[in-house]
């Protein structure tokens, strides 16, 4: 089959992406939570991003470059091999393209769900390996999967107390921006996420304020904080971000949070309520369980390493 290509070129195309990757929901990890990964600056330089369309102009693939996070994320019609094939030849001509610029990192990664053969035979052909096989795990690295996890949002949500002095609020615009970069960073320590990426987050269409929950400390400083996502056609919410700073957690502020989004989901039509996180992160997988999601899928971490 014929393609044409493009990069990234407008907002609006935030919205074609999302609308291809909710055809295929069942085959993707990031889907709900795309407002999020398709607000990074990583889109900043459009080259970090590929279009396919058909003779007809309909999408049928994208790729993403995702510099933060040091990922390849992609959609594409589970049954079409060959673009998928397509896909990873042009994330490694990218990745070469950038390896020397302060974006390009060393080693690229991909997120596949276990049972996806084909998809998984297809990485191995260009050079990724697993990373849940410590043979293939670099020295002095720890091996790396992750679960894809579901709550039935009919589910009744616990009351959790917040402690005495404590606020819990929607974030507070764009004027509260910063706090929560500063935040963010604390807690996931990283820099990646920045203050431009997270304005860019509260103006997507699919950003709803009153599911950006933050708790504020008694000296009014950021605390916590949990990002809920919903895809209203379909019913489906997703948990993307969630954390707490680290002098906070013994009073479990991230549950407390947590529970305000998912009741808000609830309140809002969800259907299901979906979360990815790391099977190390045994904090995190134990308070998603504590919360009733339930493991559908494993996930797979597939890692390639340039010169």
């Amino acid at each position: 089959m014929n393609y044409t290509t493009r990069t990234y070129e407008a907002e609006s195309d935030k919205l074609l992406l999302s609308a291809l990757a909710r055809r295929f929901f069942d085959d993707h990890l990031h889907v709900i939570d795309l407002p999020y990964r398709l607000s990074s600056w990583a889109l900043d330089d459009p080259g970090n991003t590929r279009l396919w369309f058909d003779a007809q102009g309909n999408l049928l693939a994208w790729a993403v470059l995702q510099t933060p996070f040091w990922f390849v994320d992609y959609v594409c019609d589970p049954q079409d091999m060959a673009l998928h094939g397509e896909i990873l030849a042009w994330a490694d001509t990218r990745s070469r393209e950038i390896a020397a610029t302060p974006a390009g990192h060393l080693s690229w990664f991909v997120n596949v769900f276990d049972g996806q053969t084909e998809r998984i035979r297809d990485l191995q052909a260009v050079g990724f390996a697993c990373q849940s096989d410590p043979e293939n795990v670099p020295p002095g690295d720890d091996p790396w999967s992750k679960v894809f996890m579901r709550r039935e949002a009919n589910m009744p949500v616990g009351t959790y107390r917040l402690p005495a002095g404590f606020t819990l609020r929607p974030l507070g615009g764009e004027s509260e921006v910063g706090a929560y970069v500063e935040l963010h960073r604390a807690v996931f320590e990283s820099k990646s996420m920045t203050i431009e990426w997270r304005q860019r987050i509260l103006r997507h269409p699919a950003y709803q304020p009153d599911l950006d929950i933050v708790i504020a400390a008694p000296d009014g400083s950021l605390a916590a904080f949990c990002v809920g996502w919903l895809d209203q056609a379909t019913g489906r919410g997703h948990i993307e971000s969630l954390g707490c700073r680290e002098d906070c957690r013994r009073y479990a502020l991230g549950r407390v949070a947590l529970a305000e989004v998912l009741r808000r989901l609830q309140a809002r039509g969800a259907q299901a309520i979906y979360v990815e996180t790391d099977k190390y992160r045994n904090t995190a997988l134990a308070l998603y369980e504590h919360m009733g999601f339930d493991v559908i899928r494993d996930v797979l971490v597939y890692r390639k390493d340039y010169e």
